[in-house]
This record gives structure tokens, C-alpha cells and sequence, in this order.
């Protein structure tokens, strides 16, 4: 059973489009599910100004999309890197244990999107991001959750 918020994030989802001339622009999916983020972050003065997504995939994926969006929207570089899946699992007030690798993919869309932020600016994004690694625990994610 999805929460009220999840529910209502996936009804009603925030930050839905693109952004052109976007500063970011992440994409992950998972291929068991067939879910695929696409996220664009606008950075101005080191601040997300802007954030949008889409979204193929069920209604936790939209719901966990438009969350972390919301969760970056006008935060800083250094505080978008820290998001996590856990983070926004619960900000929507839970989600079903077959659901969690949403939330991950969630988290990896935007650090994908600060990593070629970063790499846009010279910087190379593992020295920030660190490395990716693989989840032995999920259901074939291949995404870290910690789960």
C-alpha cells in the first residue's frame, strides 16, 4: 500500500519537463522494472535554481522523482550530493520493500545530473561523488541503497 504522499506525487507530480540549456542532465534506469529517469538541474551561484525530470516508469518511480526534486529545489551543490534514497523514502512516508529501488534510482538520477554538472565545470565528479557501486542486496537493481 503507497502512502498519501506518495500517491499525491504521483497524481500530481512537481518539476515534471526538461530544461533546456540545462547546467546537469542525468539519465539512469533499471532494467529489471524498465524504469528510466531523465533529471536536469539550473545552477547559478552554486544554488539549484531549477530542477525537472521525466519519468518512464510505475507511479513509486514519478512519486520519487518529483520528491527528490523537491528536495534539491534551491539547495545548494554540496547539499544535492548528500541526498539519499533513505532520504526521500521518507519524505514520501514509506514505500513498499518491491519499491525501493525507485527511491535509488531517484538518488542516482540527480547524481548523475551533479556529476556531469561537475564534469561540465572541470571537475571531476568522483572526486566529489565518489564511485558508484553495485547493490547485492536489491532484487537486480545494480544501484547502491544500502538496502
Amino acid at each position: 500500500m503507497y502512502s498519501d504522499k506518495v500517491m499525491e506525487h504521483f497524481s500530481n507530480p512537481r518539476n515534471v519537463g526538461e530544461i533546456e540549456n540545462a547546467d546537469g542532465i542525468g539519465e539512469v534506469g533499471n532494467a529489471v522494472c524498465g524504469d528510466i529517469m531523465k533529471m536536469y538541474i539550473k545552477v547559478e551561484n552554486n544554488i539549484i535554481t531549477d530542477v525537472k525530470f521525466k519519468t518512464f516508469g510505475c507511479g513509486a518511480a514519478i512519486a520519487t522523482s518529483s520528491m527528490a526534486t523537491e528536495m534539491i529545489k534551491g539547495k545548494s551543490i554540496d547539499e544535492a550530493v548528500k541526498l539519499s534514497n533513505k532520504a526521500v523514502i521518507e519524505a514520501l512516508d514509506g514505500l513498499p520493500p518491491a519499491k525501493i529501488h525507485c527511491s535509488v534510482l531517484a538518488e542516482e538520477a540527480v547524481k548523475a545530473a551533479l556529476s556531469d554538472y561537475y564534469t561540465k565545470q572541470g571537475i571531476d565528479p568522483v572526486s566529489i561523488l565518489g564511485e558508484q557501486k553495485g547493490c547485492s542486496s536489491c532484487s537486480g537493481c545494480n544501484l547502491n541503497c544500502g538496502e
